[in-house]
């Protein structure tokens, strides 16, 4: 039999300021599971190899701090870089967060990212902290807590960053994005949206497929979350939000934050957790896209 050559992707995981619900929610994805991912072939003749992270390896220390830089210094330009979790700026001696040491002295999250960052072949932001700051960014932020493009920008960093933002994403999200970077390369600028989402997860608002788009239009609008009518009144940030959950579902398409009677919560946006807050006061016309004009005013709901 023929032997044929597998091609190994390297692939380097990250766990900055975050709950780690980003590796959970990976961790939870049904096709293909986590098993198939990190164990087959992901695709004929290519195989993803995860060399470090901190949550799902076995070794600890200076060992695996040592596989992180050798692994670096071998695949320069070659490997995946996937950071979850915001980054701490404020400050460079790690007291905000670290991982590893060198030489004796922390290495700061903030440090990680840049270095690995640079020579990677792509960076995967997984989650809203990583890819906009997230939680940890919100107000008073005492931390400086980030982003990766931002930190990307303020070195001039020019790695190809794509956001997978989420609190958390969905594994569909994740995996998607990675199968098509193995199979047809890195997305074009086309493919993303103005904040390096991949359009093909996060291309349409979700108030557009909203099963209780209908109540809206007709001005029926929910005072209790166990009330029929649209959850406008009750904080749903569905109209300004970019995701496809109405369409696909969680927990392998049993539901979503709206079937379960749940007001969209925005998580997905840049402006998540502040600009969203709070998480069930009405969304003001004023921020509203113009789908707003489709039914009646939304500051002023018509009667039942």
């Amino acid at each position: 039999m023929e032997k044929t050559d597998t091609v190994e992707n390297t692939v380097l995981w990250l766990q900055c300021a975050s709950c780690t619900g980003c590796s959970v929610s990976v961790l939870n994805s049904v096709s293909p599971g986590i098993q198939n991912v990190l164990l087959d072939k992901t695709i004929p003749g290519s195989h993803i190899s995860l060399r470090f992270h901190s949550t799902l390896m076995a070794g600890a220390g200076e060992a695996v701090i040592r596989q992180i830089e050798s692994t670096a210094a071998k695949n320069q330009g070659g490997y995946i870089l996937v950071v979850e979790g915001a980054i701490p700026a404020a400050g460079n001696n790690g007291n905000y967060g670290s991982i590893g040491e060198h030489n004796g002295s922390k290495v700061s999250m903030y440090e990680r990212v840049i270095s690995l960052g640079q020579n990677a072949r792509v960076i995967i932001a997984l989650g809203t902290c990583a890819a906009f700051g997230g939680i940890p960014a919100a107000e008073p932020n005492p931390t400086r807590s980030t982003g990766v493009d931002s930190i990307l920008k303020k070195c001039e960093i020019s790695t190809p960053l794509i956001n997978i933002p989420g609190c958390p994403p969905h594994p569909d999200w994740f995996i998607g994005i990675l199968v098509q970077i193995l199979m047809s390369g890195l997305p074009g600028s086309l493919e993303l949206d103005e904040n390096k989402r991949p359009k093909a997860f996060y291309g349409q608002l979700i108030h557009e497929n909203c099963p209780r788009r209908a109540y809206f239009d007709e001005g029926k609008f929910a005072k209790a979350y166990s009330e029929p009518g649209c959850l406008n009144e009750l904080g749903c940030k569905g109209p300004i939000t970019y995701a496809d959950c109405p369409t696909r579902h969680w927990n392998n398409g049993v539901n979503w934050c709206i079937g379960s009677r749940s007001p969209c919560i925005g998580c997905v946006e840049p402006g998540f957790p502040d600009l969203v807050s709070p998480l069930n006061q009405k969304l003001t016309a004023n921020i509203l896209p113009n789908i707003a004009s489709c039914g009646h005013p939304v500051t002023e709901p018509a009667p039942y």
